[in-house]
Order: C-alpha cells, then sequence, then structure tokens
C-alpha cells in the first residue's frame, strides 16, 4: 500500500507542474490572440478552470501532507515560457499554438484518467469526483479546439493572404 501511495503523490504532482505549465503556455498565447476572439475567449475560459484545477490539486496534495514539487513547477514553467516565446516569432503561431493545445490536453486528459484510477484503488472517492471533473473539463476544451481548428485555420489564412500580421 505504500508504494501504491507513493505512486499517487507522484502523480498528484505531476498533475499539479501539469497544470500550472498549461497556465504558463495559454497565459503566453492569449497575449497574442488579438485578431482570434472566439479562440481568446475560449481560452480565457479555460484559464480559469485550469487556475482551479491547480488549486484542487494543491490542496489534495497539502491535506495529504505531501506538497507540491517547486522544482517540477519551476521546470514545467521554464518549458511552457520557452514554448511560449518561441510561438513569438513564428508567423503561423496560432495554428501551431493550436495544435499543441490539442496535444497537451490530451495529456492532461490521461493523466487525470491515471489519477481516477489510482484513486479508486486507494479508496479515495473524494479526490475521484475532483478529478473526474477536471478530466470532463479538458476533454471539453480538447473537442473545442478539435471542432473550432478549421475556423481558426481559415482566419490565419485569411490574414496571411491579405498580408495581415496573421500569426497573431
Amino acid at each position: 500500500m505504500d508504494e501504491l501511495r507513493n505512486h499517487y503523490i507522484a502523480w498528484l504532482r505531476d498533475a499539479h507542474a501539469m497544470e500550472e505549465q498549461a497556465l504558463t503556455m495559454m497565459k503566453g498565447m492569449l497575449s497574442r490572440l488579438e485578431h482570434y476572439p472566439d479562440l481568446s475567449a475560449r481560452i480565457e475560459q479555460h484559464i480559469a478552470e485550469t487556475q482551479e484545477q491547480a488549486a484542487v490539486l494543491r490542496g489534495l496534495l497539502d491535506s495529504r501532507a505531501a506538497g507540491t514539487s517547486m522544482v517540477m513547477d519551476a521546470m514545467g514553467k521554464m518549458a511552457a515560457t520557452g514554448q511560449a516565446l518561441s510561438g513569438m516569432f513564428a508567423e503561423d503561431e496560432v495554428v501551431k499554438g493550436g495544435m499543441a493545445s490539442y496535444t497537451f490536453e490530451h495529456m492532461e486528459i490521461i493523466a487525470y484518467k491515471v489519477l481516477i484510477a489510482t484513486a479508486r484503488q486507494l479508496g479515495d472517492a473524494d479526490a475521484v469526483s475532483l478529478f473526474e471533473k477536471s478530466m470532463v473539463e479538458e476533454q471539453n476544451m480538447a473537442d473545442w479546439l478539435f471542432d473550432h481548428m478549421d475556423e481558426t485555420t481559415r482566419a490565419f489564412l485569411a490574414r496571411d493572404a491579405a498580408d495581415l500580421p496573421a500569426g497573431r
């Protein structure tokens, strides 16, 4: 049982670092989406959801006397910052950012799936419902990105054809 709990705590820390990384990435991207109001609004909504998810994970870690991993959080934020900064120079940033965000959402979905299975094994029913809520939010964001990527791509291509700042 100790090994199971150790895995659970490690995966909780990983999920917290993942959500912190997601916040850094989305905030970096959001500042450059003024020409994509629907995408910008949906990212703003998901930032609020992600902030809540990070707080829930932090609370679960604190209540289990495990705490977050400052090193993992910092490394995740640095990676996200690097990704956000590198996109600043890509003229097709909105398209590549959408693709990267869709991929990241699926990583988050599966991380919550792992946490749900582990929490069930430990009998941590309160956490299961929190993880399920977060997993649904991540799935909804992934679905939104998928459903709107053609619209975002067309908007980018129209701006590019008009020789406007297309990546932003």
